[in-house]
């Protein structure tokens, strides 16, 4: 295993990223699947710079992306996005794509049950297909309640891939499996083999190690399943707009940040806010000091 992080938490330059999380020990990115943002040649060239491997990309999930969506046009849309994401990883030598499968923060359905796992079954093959064709591995994952109402649990992602079928996989998340699962470790093995990336938060979604976590255990099962992959660390806290947080002051960024609507949206649908540089590299320090010692 090796420590990995995702990149769509604070929106920056990937350079300023990448020079970071070199300094800090890190081996890999996990990035945000925003095609857009990150042209092959320049962002291979970054990555070689600062001696970090592409381990991989995680769908965006907001504005109009989603595959529980009624309308057609808008599954295709996302279809053809999540195939873009795809490809962004290929492209950079990247191993796994983390799907989410509806929109984060869409809380009601639009359709029947029968429905939206029909056409999400229907979708993720294709993106499957693809991502076998490329030798990426997909894999799935569950959120918690306050986030999906579609899949919140690994025996749900787990029977979904088995409908996907081409290699499809599950990702596990400790954070939204706490809220989910009646037993983590128990979810956590139920992954065996198919386990395609495995996500760092503690319970609270701050650094690995500033919760109520027990991390030799969880990696003590992690280790059981086989996993032998990026840990991505995916911190995200909530912003304490109290006195006792002074009001945000030293967690929020406090210059306007240079964010799409819609990313800026979906990180407000975390719960979060755009975080300042100091409070984020914390975070991704403190991460860091807690699970590099699992990999000598």
């Amino acid at each position: 295993m090796h420590l990995s992080s995702h990149t769509w938490m604070r929106p920056e330059p990937l350079e300023h990223t990448l020079q970071r999380l070199r300094s800090l020990g890190y081996s890999s990115i996990e990035l945000a699947g925003e095609p857009t943002l990150y042209p092959a040649r320049e962002t291979r060239q970054l990555l070689e710079k600062y001696n970090l491997e592409c381990w991989g990309t995680v769908t965006i999930q907001h504005g109009s992306r989603d595959l529980t969506a009624a309308d057609p046009q808008q599954r295709r849309n996302t279809i053809q996005y999540m195939k873009d994401v795809v490809h962004l990883c290929a492209n950079l030598g990247g191993k796994i794509v983390t799907i989410v499968p509806a929109r984060v923060g869409k809380l009601a359905p639009t359709s029947t049950p029968e429905n939206e796992w029909k056409w999400v079954v229907e979708g993720l093959r294709e993106v499957a297909a693809l991502a076998e064709e490329v030798h990426v591995k997909i894999g799935l994952e569950p959120l918690n309640r306050f986030e999906t109402y579609f899949l919140n649990r690994i025996d749900q992602a787990l029977a979904l891939a088995d409908e996907v079928g081409h290699g499809c996989g599950v990702v596990c998340d400790p954070f939204h499996l706490a809220l989910e699962e009646r037993d983590l470790y128990s979810a956590i093995k139920a992954c065996g083999h198919r386990l395609v990336d495995f996500h760092v938060a503690d319970h609270n979604r701050l650094a690995a190690g500033d919760g109520s976590f027990d991390w030799p255990k969880i990696m003590s099962v992690l280790a059981e399943t086989g996993y032998d992959g990026g840990l991505a660390v995916e911190c995200m806290p909530p912003i304490d707009r109290t006195p006792i947080g002074n009001f945000g002051a030293y967690q929020l960024e406090d210059k306007a940040p240079n964010v799409s609507p819609d990313h800026l949206q979906f990180i407000i649908d975390h719960g979060s806010g755009v975080l300042s540089e100091a409070y984020y590299t914390e975070m991704l320090r403190r991460s860091a000091q807690t699970m590099l010692p699992f990999l000598d």
